[in-house]
């Protein structure tokens, strides 16, 4: 196949959600051999997916006279969790200086979404020639690393006997933390409260980034100084202190760190100096503000269900006026909403089976109203394979149901939710469950829904609604609690916002990836909410 060097964009290729850069070490195994007197010298190409063109992002070194390369140049992507992410790795054996592909051997070529490696973590797969065989027994592996420094330190400072400023009254100290900038200069990274009218203050404990403090280098030198506060910004200066972080680790809440904090004017005048006064360290803890990149590389798996709104209101799916009528093109709202959830989240479920659950319908032979029901008609495997699957089972089921009503939410909410409290059990960052609810208009059973929903939020679930039609969609907006906090029937307080609503309306026009990004948009943060308020790290994840 012809390949094109293409110019690489000016900016990062994505949008404006980028949650972090994932760095991507490639290994080959058992490459073709192109060379004649020699083994073949292979590089690797990165490609992605833009607009439907690939877009040449990086390339390797090129190993020379090696069939088993181990690349050492990385390649680094922006990661963004609501996009498919498509990315080719072209191997090629370099046989001249020229930097167009085509003057060189095609070796192999394997591609991929960036969601399926970083929920690998690692991958090993065969490389394919341009006619889709294999390229003899070549084979790629790819390892996902997230480049983050999530390290945070939080420390307890106090100070003791500190100089006295105010002719009045005793100080009102205040310290500052500054690390070394590029330009050789003391850079401020952290101001404490101040604490009036004393020489022994106790500042409140605070959390920085260790990245911030020191670059994440435990023994770079930090300074700190200490302030006395003057409400016309001239403050005066107390003592400073230069340490590290390492240093600052020596102190444990039994055993406090003592640092003399010193004038240097005073210093240099005085014989007797001793010093401005002690700053102690109380504590100094470092841990790991773990990240959702951190949960998906740990192994914690998506787990997604589909529910599906077959009331009455929606209209006879033979008829074009329908919200569930398939039009020539194969598709309608419903399925349009599926496939755009569904492409993203499948990248993180291994096995890629995914319920697919019905409400507000008649089912065979009885005719009974159902407000959970497997649109498979297999309750007890209600699986369906992948998101081709869904669509399949959901196409086939139409012409067997008659659409009935109410349309009642809390049945499926509380299904899924009995899953997502087995997963509690376990105690590990391991599972978290997407319910998507696509409907076309008001909930039946309001009260029983926000109870369920308040429920749902103690457990490791989130709920996306898409709202289809034109129907008015208050209570859905009432239920996605970004403007305030949802509360149940009885008054019990939601522990967080599990829901995000969209009406599919504001997407009919617009590329069908926004539509995945509005409602994909928090669901990284609301996982690791869940998984931090439970004190649960990432599955293997390293101690700070």
């Amino acid at each position: 196949m012809a390949y094109t060097v293409t110019p690489a964009p000016a900016g990062p290729v994505g949008s404006q959600y980028c949650v972090c850069k994932v760095e991507l070490s490639i290994c080959g195994q058992n490459l073709l051999d192109r060379d004649v007197t020699s083994k073949s010298d292979p590089f690797c190409v990165l490609f992605m997916e833009v607009n439907g063109k690939w877009v040449e992002l990086d390339r390797t070194e090129t190993a020379v006279n090696n069939l088993n390369p181990a690349f050492a140049k990385k390649f680094i992507v922006d990661y963004h969790f609501e996009e498919v992410q498509k990315l080719k790795f072209a191997l090629f054996d370099q046989d001249k200086s020229s930097t167009q592909l085509y003057e060189h051997d095609f070796l192999g070529e394997f591609s991929c979404t960036l969601g399926t490696i970083v929920s690998s973590k690692k991958m090993t797969r065969t490389l394919l020639l341009g006619n889709g065989k294999p390229a003899g027994k070549g084979m790629i592996t790819i390892a996902a690393q997230e480049l983050s420094d999530n390290r945070v330190i939080t420390l307890s400072m106090a100070g003791r006997k500190l100089d006295k400023k105010d002719l009045f009254g005793k100080s009102d100290p205040f310290l500052e933390f500054h690390k070394p900038g590029d330009d050789g200069k003391w850079m401020l990274v952290h101001r404490t409260e101040v604490i009036k009218y004393t020489l022994d203050p106790v500042w409140k404990p605070f959390t920085v980034p260790l990245v911030s403090l020191c670059d994440g280098d435990m023994e770079k030198l930090i300074k700190v100084i200490c302030y006395d506060y003057d409400s016309d910004g001239g403050h005066d200066f107390i003592g400073e202190l230069q340490t590290s972080v390492a240093r600052l680790c020596e102190a444990q809440d039994a055993s406090p760190l003592e640092l003399e904090c010193i004038n240097p004017k005073k210093q240099k005048k005085k014989k007797n100096y001793k010093n401005s006064g002690i700053i102690i360290v109380k504590s100094c803890k470092i841990t790991r503000d773990f990240s959702f990149l951190d949960y998906i590389l740990g192994g914690c798996q998506l787990m997604f269900t589909v529910g599906i709104d077959f009331t009455a209101s929606n209209g006879n799916p033979q008829e074009p006026s329908s919200l569930h009528y398939i039009n020539p093109l194969g598709t309608n709202e419903y399925l349009s909403a599926i496939w755009a959830v569904g492409q993203i989240i499948q990248d993180y479920d291994s096995d890629k089976m995914f319920p697919a659950l019905g409400f507000g319908a008649q089912l065979p032979p009885d005719w009974k109203v159902s407000h959970e029901f497997a649109i498979n008609f297999n309750p007890r495997n209600p699986f369906c394979s992948g998101v081709e699957g869904i669509v399949q089972a959901y196409s086939a089921c139409l012409p067997h149901i008659r659409f009935y009503g109410p349309t009642n939410f809390s049945p499926i909410i509380n299904h899924v939710a009995r899953f997502a409290a087995q997963a509690t059990q376990q105690e590990t960052a391991s599972q978290y469950f997407i319910l998507l609810i696509i409907t076309d208009g008001v909930i039946s059973d309001m009260d029983e829904t926000r109870h369920a929903v308040v429920q749902a939020s103690k457990l490791p679930m989130s709920i996306i609604i898409v709202g289809v039609g034109n129907a008015d969609f208050a209570a859905m907006e009432f239920l996605d609690g970004d403007s305030r906090v949802l509360h149940s029937h009885t008054g019990e307080e939601a522990v967080r916002d599990i829901v995000q609503f969209v009406p599919f309306r504001n997407f009919r026009n617009v590329p069908k990836e926004t539509l995945a990004k509005a409602v994909l948009a928090e669901l990284p943060q609301q996982v690791v909410q869940y998984f931090k308020h439970q004190n649960l790290p990432p599955i293997n994840s390293e101690p700070a």
